[in-house]
């Protein structure tokens, strides 16, 4: 009882903190300013980019981190999802209400790069930029069956990584969460301690979805996705999707633009948030 109430503590102090930076998205966007939406991982939420959000907002950028479902404070349950189109249905509805002219920059970190490439997809006349931070970049040939032969490649220990069989053991698991272990030897080991304690309060069971769902999902087309500039951010110290994996999909399906960020976990946004700041303001400024 201890510890769930531990969790929701931490998760409203973050949400509270996060508050404290956010005001509502202008209609018409400041000149040479940018709207940046924020995709969380696998697991997380908004409130991982809670040290990132700040540094946009002080150079004027409006910025929003959404929670996709089941993630962060988003009320549904994983095990309720039934497909990858209902998990990033919320970025698709934020997209769906923004104006043309609102010059979004989408960001996303892991997992959330299979969101924002739909989103791309769908909405290519809206978004002025994507940025994949070293986040699932799927592509028009570069699906995500052939994607996961190389996360199966690179596949990092999976330590005390907890799946959930909800469809009977003789079936593919249906959910899976991060351990303690996972989380500060895969993800955060570069990261401050008291945000490892953070994430181990916060982050949620993450629905896994099957190849063909996800194939079937996301169609990518070079007329749609392929006409927004795309930047990939490679982790330098990334245990999660390790540094081979992230170049084998850049190789794969090359960008308009590479950074690296030096010393920086899977995390980047809490390992480097400096770092990172700087880049996506610098990539900002050179994509205007």
């Amino acid at each position: 009882m201890e510890s769930k109430t531990n969790k929701y503590l931490a998760l409203i102090l973050v949400t509270f903190l996060i508050s404290l930076y956010y005001h509502p998205i202008s209609a018409t966007p400041q000149h040479g300013h940018a709207h940046f939406v924020l995709v969380h991982g696998a697991g997380h939420g908004a409130w991982c980019w809670y040290k990132l959000i700040p540094i946009l907002k002080s150079q004027g950028h409006n910025v929003t981190a959404v929670d996709l479902a089941a993630s962060g404070i988003d009320l549904s349950r994983a095990e309720t999802l039934t497909s990858i189109n209902e998990y990033i249905e919320p970025l698709m509805d934020l997209m769906n209400s923004l104006n043309v002219d609102e010059k979004v920059i989408l960001v996303a970190h892991s997992f959330g790069g299979l969101a924002i490439s739909k989103a791309m997809e769908l909405f290519h006349d809206k978004v002025h930029m994507a940025i994949f931070v070293t986040a699932l970049m799927p592509g028009p040939t570069f699906n995500f069956t052939f994607l996961s032969k190389g996360l199966v490649r690179w596949q990092a220990p999976l330590l005390d990584m907890k799946f959930i069989f909800g469809d009977g053991p003789d079936k593919p698991p249906t959910l899976s969460i991060g351990g303690p272990l996972f989380l500060s030897l895969n993800m955060y080991d570069l990261s401050p301690r008291e945000d490892v304690e953070l994430a181990g309060a916060l982050v949620r069971p993450q629905r896994l979805f099957s190849n063909e769902d996800t194939d079937t999902s996301l169609v990518l087309t070079p007329e749609r996705y392929g006409s927004v500039n795309r930047i990939f951010v490679v982790s330098e110290k990334d245990k999660t999707l390790m540094k081979e994996f992230q170049l084998w999909m850049i190789k794969n399906n090359p960008p308009n633009h590479v950074e690296h960020i030096q010393d920086s976990d899977h995390m980047v946004m809490i390992s480097k948030p400096l770092d990172l700041g700087d880049r996506l303001l610098s990539l900002a400024k050179k994509f205007a």
